[in-house]
């Protein structure tokens, strides 16, 4: 194959959760403008609908919005319901939802933490295994996992403060791996991106306040950019990375690369 027909996902079908926004937004725009049809998926569905809008007139292929929280199994199966009898096919799902909570670890509410799992980790495993099995009958398909470098090791309090989170991030990684093995004879490959510090609406102000305290740590010296995921993920979503499963891919400037 050429190489530009190895990126290409033309024809593909492409699941986003927490896709209308953020970094998840980012891999919607960069798997479209690879050819990929995409399913955007999360809780505030008119965000979806907004960004399944600039896809399709962006990109000209097709995007259509879902209602879904993955912490909630009748969503996550709404969602693969609604993929399926729009395209037929689950060639991809990028599990991008998730949540963090700020809190001192030696008070850190036990309702927050169960929540922060639920969606982080308990979602991405009923939302692929339920992917995983259409998969298994398409003898193919593509899972990739957003982690983050928090699942790399521990951060001083001042830096990072959401413990489940990172607990949550750390899961996701093993969790990866171990799927990886599992469904690599049905064709089925599995990976997880560990993006370092990226602005998003949500945290824009704080990166901000805090970069006299990061930028210092990240060779590259600078967050990442709207850019910075692009090629990643059409990487792990593409035919690119047929002969890659259980890895993890860091996109952090090369702060884990620091001693």
């Amino acid at each position: 194959m050429h190489v530009k027909e190895i990126f290409d996902l033309k024809g593909k079908t492409v699941i986003i959760t927490g896709g209308s926004v953020g970094l998840g937004a980012q891999m919607a725009v960069a798997v479209a403008e690879a050819g990929a049809n995409v399913v955007i998926a999360a809780r505030k569905v008119d965000r979806c609908t907004d960004m399944c809008a600039k896809i399709e007139k962006d990109c000209g292929t097709r995007a259509i919005a879902v209602a879904c929280d993955a912490s909630k199994e009748e969503d996550c199966q709404k969602l693969i319901d609604v993929t399926m009898e729009e395209f037929g096919k689950i060639d991809v799902l990028v599990n991008n939802a998730g949540i963090a909570w700020v809190a001192d670890s030696m008070n850190f509410p036990m309702d927050k933490w169960q929540k922060v799992l639920a969606l982080n980790l308990n979602g991405t495993f009923q939302l692929s295994m339920m992917a995983g099995r259409v998969m298994k009958n398409q003898g193919y398909g593509k899972i990739v996992n957003t982690a983050s470098i928090g699942a790399l090791g521990g951060d001083l309090p001042e830096n990072a403060n959401s413990v489940a989170y990172t607990a949550s991030k750390g899961a996701v990684v093993s969790m990866t791996k171990d799927l990886a093995v599992k469904w690599a004879r049905y064709g089925i490959t599995v990976n997880a991106i560990a993006p370092g510090w990226f602005p998003t609406s949500m945290n824009d102000k704080l990166l901000e306040q805090m970069a006299p305290q990061i930028m210092p740590r990240i060779p590259l010296a600078r967050y990442g950019g709207e850019n910075d995921l692009k090629g990643v993920i059409v990487f792990l979503a593409s035919a690119a990375s047929n002969y890659m499963t259980g890895q993890l891919v860091v996109v952090d400037g090369g702060q884990t690369s620091m001693v």
